[in-house]
């Protein structure tokens, strides 16, 4: 049975992780000992030292996550015209993209696939 761990899914600045790896390339510590030392993964070590070397600092800032496109606009209860056309031309590009994909609209506004 493996250890507990206290956090899950803890996001590291690039300043935390640049501290991290240079316990390696600086400090020479082994991937396990830091490993255990800051109770992260060996391989979030060996990637994030990947990339240091490959981008240097700019490798090793968290890149954004793209999210629900229509947020923004579900979340407010009075739109603005240009707000709404923005909105209904971002659905409509969904649902051009859905179909390219192969899938239909049902009445409830659910995606089926089918088969071409």
């Amino acid at each position: 049975m493996g250890r507990i761990r206290k956090e899950r899914n803890r996001i590291w600045s690039a300043d935390d992780k640049l501290k991290i790896i240079n316990e390696n390339l600086i400090n020479f510590k082994s991937t396990p000992q830091i490993s255990k030392e800051y109770d992260i993964s060996q391989g979030m070590i060996i990637n994030s030292i990947k990339k240091y070397k490959e981008f240097g600092y700019d490798g090793l800032v968290n890149k954004k996550k793209p999210g629900n496109p229509l947020a923004k606009y579900s979340s407010k209860k009075n739109l603005t015209k240009e707000e709404q056309l923005e909105y209904d031309n971002m659905k409509l590009r969904i649902e051009n993209e859905m179909l390219k994909k192969g899938f239909l609209t049902k009445e409830d506004g659910t995606y089926v696939k089918f088969m071409k």
